[in-house]
């Protein structure tokens, strides 16, 4: 290797996050600091004790002031002092170190939103890691947690990736790839020009399954695509290695083809040195008090016998993953969160000993059903199937939009119980086909000719925003020539759905999109970062929370300003019927009553198809309280019965009114209008007005 070559792999180590990690592991081996706090079992109430409301950034979308950058735009004392006032408790940056790849010395951009890290430096395109620090600092001013991200599946095509293609030392160990030998290149797909990789037919997967490379084809091909991503697998061009040998390897990616698959299970054990840097460097460094670990569901992968795909879900080693992650996250301090779409099995199998919170993928999907057909049966359903797995409902982040589709993979029904038979409709239903019934009834109404503002993105899910699932759901074609009536029941659904989501135990968590009520991008906007069927970008237009620069078309990442319903957040505080001031006004209440830290005795079954009733015990003997919704566009007035509850008055815990009396036989009369909520406790029994 000359000279030259080798100052090169030289400058890759310095870069590499695998090499930073190990020097960072010296300040902690031996000191006693890492076992002064309980680290084995997930803890989610303490972590929603911490914070239980959340705002979810997302920073390539925040239009900050001239000369300001995303991260000082974040940390503005202007910013948190309305988010304070409204009820933040925390803030989720979304990622913000540096991703994607390099080709020499060169840094080529993000594929995936800043999910294909390459780095522990913050990407300069956010700010420096001076502003992170000042923006934890003004956080903690405000009594908030600054929440950053950690990527235990994956990583970009950097240092670490490069130095992994050159055989160098443990970097090949990272990385679940492998070496083809110079005779078997003939079957590897030739690379296009400017591109660094090739995605493997199907066909050749099977090939080098059977010469003994290859665990095979996965369970599924996430972001499938054809001529794009035809399965989880791609190979290299030739590259020389630093001991001067020529290879090709072939590489795992259950996402892009930028991301390549970390290998936990590898004898340099290099995966779980740098994601447990990664994690200890935003907690120490950048003064996070929590971690997202994102697309942690992904850590194992198995070949099985004859024609049967990869075993790659529900794999037992992402199960000891997480715990090795988390645990660690909670030996430093802080506290985690997964957010993982599978199946209820493996988020409550993952939480055993793992991620402090997970994302409330069970019940999301189908409170979005409810919306859409104006019947809660299905989301009934997935609510009690909480329960019947074990899973705490104050362990889930229930959530209004975040950067991802509006998902609709229902992967429960969709692999381990796509045979097991479920009662729907008042008939027997087989995983599998209840699956593409509900599939089928939101792609109709949420997208297509009924919704052209919103996008199908490839099999997941719809591409939309809150605001734009709401107008598709009531039947609006067309967002440019939305009355005031329309934009009113359409703030009126959106509270709803903070109340379906902040009066049941748990976090709740919304992002910038809600808070200005954005619309979708018009395709064309951002037709450029759509190449290859990420349609997801028209949900991610940039918003200006505080009014930072009224005449900004764009952020500075370049995505075009959303046009929004509400405004920027200090005109709606002004506002006593905006839907930032009514958003203030139920967080207030959830918070006097501690209705996060309650616990869910019941989902009752109701008569009237759209209503939808949730019964707690409240904290500190407060009572119990029921959160009454109406999905749909009719009133309804039903005698409901709660078991097991103690008699007394019922009160509007929003309107501070007595609403009448629970008999003693548990009967009490619900009255909705159209898309209304309420929040009633039951006091317990006082004495009668003479």
């Amino acid at each position: 290797m000359s000279d030259k070559d080798q100052d090169y792999v030289g400058w890759l180590v310095e870069q590499s996050m695998l090499y930073n990690a190990k020097m960072a592991a010296r300040r902690y081996s031996g000191h006693g600091r890492m076992w002064q706090r309980p680290y084995a079992e997930a803890r989610p109430r303490a972590a929603i004790a911490r914070a239980s409301v959340w705002f979810t950034a997302y920073p390539a979308a925040v239009i900050t002031a001239p000369g300001q950058s995303v991260l000082q735009a974040l940390g503005d004392e202007r910013l948190w002092s309305v988010l304070s006032a409204i009820g933040v408790q925390g803030i989720h940056t979304g990622p913000m170190k540096q991703a994607g790849g390099l080709q020499g010395r060169d840094r080529t951009p993000s594929i995936d939103g800043n999910f294909d890290r390459s780095s522990f430096e913050i990407d300069d395109k956010f700010g420096t890691q001076a502003d992170f620090v000042a923006m934890s600092r003004m956080a903690a001013a405000h009594n908030c947690v600054v929440i950053d991200d950690v990527v235990p599946a994956h990583t970009g095509k950097g240092a670490d990736f490069r130095l992994a293609e050159m055989g160098h030392q443990d970097y090949p160990g990272l990385y679940h790839m492998v070496e083809i030998r110079e005779e078997d290149w003939g079957v590897l797909p030739d690379l296009l020009e400017g591109r660094d990789a090739a995605n493997l037919p199907a066909a050749t997967v099977d090939l080098l399954k059977e010469k003994g490379y290859l665990i095979g084809q996965l369970q599924r091909v996430i972001f499938f695509e054809p001529g794009v991503k035809e399965t989880d697998w791609s190979a290299t061009g030739i590259v020389e290695g630093v001991d001067g040998v020529r290879r090709r390897w072939v590489y795992l990616h259950y996402f892009k083809g930028g991301q390549p698959s970390l290998n936990w299970l590898d004898p340099s054990f290099a995966a779980q040195i740098m994601v447990v840097g990664d994690a200890l460097h935003s907690i120490d460094t950048l003064g996070a008090g929590g971690l997202r670990l994102d697309a942690n569901g992904f850590l194992g992968a198995e070949r099985r016998a004859g024609h049967e795909p990869a075993w790659s879900e529900s794999h037992p080693l992402s199960v000891v993953g997480n715990q090795l992650v988390a645990g660690a996250v909670r030996k430093a301090g802080a506290f985690s969160f997964q957010e993982l779409n599978l199946t209820v099995d493996d988020i409550a199998a993952m939480s055993k000993g793992g991620a402090d919170l997970s994302y409330d993928f069970i019940t999301r999907p189908a409170y979005h059903h409810a919306l859409a057909t104006g019947d809660t049966e299905f989301l009934r359903m997935m609510l009690r199937m909480v329960h019947e797995f074990g899973i705490d409902p104050a362990s889930l982040i229930h959530a209004l939009q975040n950067h991802d589709e509006l998902t609709l993979e229902l992967v429960h029904f969709w692999t381990l119980h796509a045979n097991d038979v479920y009662l729907f409709k008042g008939q027997s239903w087989p995983g599998s086909i209840l699956r593409e019934h509900i599939r089928a009834e939101m792609y109709e109404r949420l997208s297509g000719e009924h919704a052209p503002y919103n996008l199908r993105f490839v099999t997941n899910g719809v591409a939309c925003t809150t605001v734009s699932m709401i107008a598709a759901a009531l039947g609006l074609r067309d967002l440019q020539a939305l009355t005031d009536d329309d934009k009113a029941l359409i703030q009126r659904i959106h509270l709803l759905l903070v109340m379906y989501n902040a009066f049941q135990p748990g976090v709740f968590a919304l992002s910038g999109w809600d808070m200005v009520g954005a619309l979708t991008l018009p395709p064309s906007a951002v037709e450029h970062l759509m190449g290859e069927g990420d349609t997801r970008w028209i949900e991610r237009g940039s918003y200006d929370l505080i009014g930072c620069d009224p005449e900004a078309e764009a952020s500075g990442e370049g995505l075009p300003r959303a046009s929004t319903l509400y405004g920027p957040l200090p005109e709606q505080l002004e506002n006593p019927n905006s839907f930032a001031s009514q958003l203030k006004r139920l967080l207030a209440v959830r918070q006097a009553y501690g209705v996060a830290s309650s616990r869910q005795r019941a989902i009752p079954d109701v008569l009237a198809p759209s209503l939808l009733l949730m019964v707690h015990d409240l904290p500190a003997g407060r009572g119990v309280q029921i959160t009454a919704l109406n999905f749909g566009p009719e009133p309804v007035d039903e005698t409901v019965v709660l078991q097991n509850v103690e008699p007394g008055p019922v009160v509007d815990m929003i309107n501070e009114r007595v609403e009448g009396d629970l008999s003693s036989d548990g009967r009490f009369s619900i009255r909705l209008d159209a898309y209304e909520g309420l929040s009633l406790r039951v006091v317990g029994a006082l004495p009668t007005v003479e």
